[in-house]
């Protein structure tokens, strides 16, 4: 051979061996980082399948409603005890199953005359839970709003849904004034009164139904001032590298104190109090956390989302959020962007939280506080 063919030949096989190792990066690269390349740090992979971890939603209306983007983008005491050297062992994960599903929701907020239109439905006589609860319409809906009946209870004084073997002597009728889908309408206001004067005649009360025009303007005003302070914070956490299994994310989520929920996919921060909204809640494709091998599904973006208005600001939420954001991306290697791809800086952050105290300064000042049950209603 000559020297060129020489030359070529050994150029040849340098190529080749470029596009096989070239190959090999790659698919390495797209491997989804699984809970088995972290036995090193301490954790091994569960036994059985991780069960995808879901949401649970326990806000009024759910979620996706998406009417208003958020204008800020050995226990003490004990004795120690001497055993023989052992070999070291590893942790064993604990699997985020149903089980941990968080508290159910507290039980239903009554009628509140600051986001309600409420009907006195006068009774000559005490009347039972029973007949009352037969009387009730097909639904409880008025158009997009939710339509209520309250009896006063004679146990504690206060009003109530009607229950089965209790008896009442008042009771009230009511439509929410606005939630996300809109104001209370004029179509809307009479639908409620067909529906509540229907119901009246059923069980013998007489209804005195509130003028229509003033309490549909109050609706309007209600909705004019909830559409300019509805906020839902979202942060996007993608892969830098590798793509993430779903139990990956579910390992470090929990380590964070996320748990599961009820949709594949989801996981929730729960809050301090039983019956309280979640504080975070944290979302992937469900079709991945559904796969027949989960741990081969890859993932190269998570979402955390924080409803405003549904979390006390007691709890601190967007510095939970801000928290977990960072945390989660320095454990997996990703980086916290907002929902066009922009990686989000701490300037960015920091202006995020100021606007964030303004708005719920708002809220307190027409007493609908983040997290009440008013403003879980109405934001709803």
């Amino acid at each position: 051979m000559s020297t060129l063919q020489v030359s070529l030949a050994i150029i040849g096989g340098l190529v080749l061996a470029g596009v096989v190792a070239y190959n090999a990066w790659i698919t390495r690269r797209n491997v989804p980082r699984t809970l088995r390349e972290r036995g090193g740090e301490g954790v091994a992979a569960p036994a059985g399948p991780v069960a995808a971890p879901v949401f649970a939603d326990t806000s009024p209306g759910g979620e996706g409603d998406g009417r208003i983007d958020p204008v800020l983008g050995v226990m003490p005491g004990d004795a120690p005890i001497t055993a023989p050297p052992a070999e070291p062992a590893t942790p064993q994960a604990v699997p985020v199953t149903l089980n941990h599903v968080v508290a159910a929701p507290e039980k239903r907020p009554g009628l509140d005359a600051l986001i309600d239109v409420i009907t006195p439905l006068a009774l000559e006589s005490e009347v039972s839970g029973d007949a009352l609860l037969a009387a009730f319409p097909g639904t409880r809906r008025v158009g997009s709003k939710p339509f209520a009946v309250e009896g006063l209870s004679e146990l504690n004084g206060e009003w109530e849904t009607p229950r089965l073997g209790q008896r009442y002597r008042a009771l009230q009728a009511g439509v929410q004034l606005a939630n996300r889908a809109g104001a209370l309408n004029d179509i809307e206001f009479s639908e409620f009164v067909v529906k509540a004067q229907a119901f009246a005649d059923a069980v013998g009360a007489a209804p005195d139904f509130p003028d229509m025009r003033a309490e549909v303007a109050r609706a309007r005003e209600l909705d004019t001032f909830a559409s300019g302070h509805d906020a839902q914070l979202g942060f996007t956490l993608r892969a830098r590298r590798a793509a993430w299994s779903p139990g990956y994310v579910t390992q470090h989520a929990a380590r964070l104190g996320f748990v599961a929920g009820a949709l594949p996919g989801r996981m929730v921060l729960p809050g301090s109090t039983a019956g309280q909204a979640p504080i975070l809640s944290l979302a992937f494709d469900p079709q991945a956390a559904m796969a027949e091998d989960p741990e081969q599904s890859a993932l190269r973006e998570l979402a955390l989302s924080l409803e405003v208005t549904h979390v006390p600001r007691s709890e601190q939420p967007f510095v939970r959020m801000r928290e977990a954001a960072t945390a989660l991306a320095e454990a997996m290697d990703g980086v916290v962007t907002d929902d066009a791809g922009r990686a989000l800086t701490t300037e960015a952050l920091d202006r995020i939280g100021a606007d964030l105290e303004g708005l719920y300064d708002a809220l307190d000042s027409r007493d609908l506080s983040a997290g009440s049950a008013q403003a879980r209603r109405l934001f709803s």
